[in-house]
């Protein structure tokens, strides 16, 4: 049986070959909004649900464990501009450990249908949820990162006996965001996504890193390439609709409630807030202060753990791959 190419190995080649209709040198082919034929690193699957009555479906990885298995799930819950590809290496880490391993892609996220629906951290939860029930998992550990840790927390505070831990790796959503950065309609943030360009999707990238990497840039390119689709504006709507369920439905007042053990880790280097270039300097150097809000989040929740990670910024998946994966493991072995 051939080995399936890893998404970064096979978008590169893709992104350095010119497209097949390409018209000018350099031209850049369009993603589909549910990205259409970019390859995955392990098979797809789509769980079809029904939402405030549209039919869609919800895509996800389900990998079995590379070793002796030990009868435990982890479920990995990406963040706003990501999708389960990107934990290709934690998968491996943990499913050469023993682990199953299910990522799914978040409705309005990724491979998954992009309905116009009201979107919450309710809605999100009860769908990882429900695909948990539909194969047959009872207990899971819960590891959001960013955005995704937000998903966990309301996962976590929903299901607590589905939770058998909670791993939360630079959450947004440590703060208020309500307190200090000013509110926008939503139509306003839709227009920002109209507006944003490839320059500007990598400029933004590039602060979730202490040093930037070309192996990063993957990620750039399949959202640009996404804003070149036909169906771009529907996409542009529903990451319109989740900025705004980030903003208006925190989670941080509620982390006294969560039960499970937890494991906090943060990247040192973090300064990721909602709502950057809306508030004044002084304000900004408030926000999104992770060395601190790791701390104050640690000490919240009952039962939690803090893993500090130096010269690391929003993404230690990435760039501390065997720090956080080793984190993780001894976690989850305690």
């Amino acid at each position: 049986m051939s080995v399936r190419p890893s998404l970064l190995a096979l978008t590169a080649l893709l992104l350095s070959a010119p497209p097949a209709l390409a018209q000018t040198k350099g031209a850049v082919e369009p993603l589909g909004t549910a990205l259409e034929g970019l390859p995955s690193a392990f098979p797809v699957q789509q769980l079809p649900l029904t939402v405030e009555g549209q039919d869609v479906r919800m895509a996800y990885l389900d990998v079995k464990p590379a070793a002796r298995a030990n009868g435990r799930t982890v479920v990995l819950l990406h963040g706003k501009n990501f999708f389960g590809a990107y934990w290709e290496a934690t998968i491996r880490a943990l499913t050469a450990a023993g682990y199953r391993v299910v990522a799914p892609d978040q409705l309005g996220f990724g491979r998954s249908s992009k309905p116009d629906i009201h979107y919450s951290f309710h809605t999100l939860a009860s769908l990882t949820k429900q695909l948990l029930d539909t194969l047959g998992v009872k207990q899971a550990v819960i590891l959001g990162h960013s955005m995704g840790g937000m998903v966990a927390t309301r996962f976590a505070l929903m299901y607590p006996e589905t939770t058998e831990r909670l791993i939360l790796e630079n959450p947004i959503g440590l703060e208020d965001y309500r307190e200090k950065v000013p509110w926008q309609p939503t139509e306003a943030y839709y227009r920002e996504q109209l507006a944003v360009t490839e320059a500007s999707t990598r400029k933004y990238h590039q602060t979730y890193y202490v040093k930037w990497k070309p192996e990063y840039d993957v990620w750039v390119q399949v959202l640009y390439r996404q804003t070149l689709s036909g169906d771009y504006p529907r996409l542009a709507r529903v990451a319109a609709e989740t900025s705004q369920m980030i903003y208006e439905q925190p989670v941080s007042h509620e982390f006294p409630l969560v039960k499970p053990r937890t494991l906090v880790v943060i990247g040192q280097e973090d300064r990721t807030f909602i709502g950057r270039g809306k508030v004044p300097a002084d304000v900004a150097a408030t926000l999104g202060q992770y060395p601190q809000l790791g701390k104050k989040t640690a000490q919240a929740i009952p039962q939690a753990t803090l893993v500090e990670l130096p010269a690391v910024g929003h993404i230690p998946h990435f760039e501390a791959p065997e720090k956080f994966h080793a984190a993780v493991l001894d976690f989850l072995a305690k």
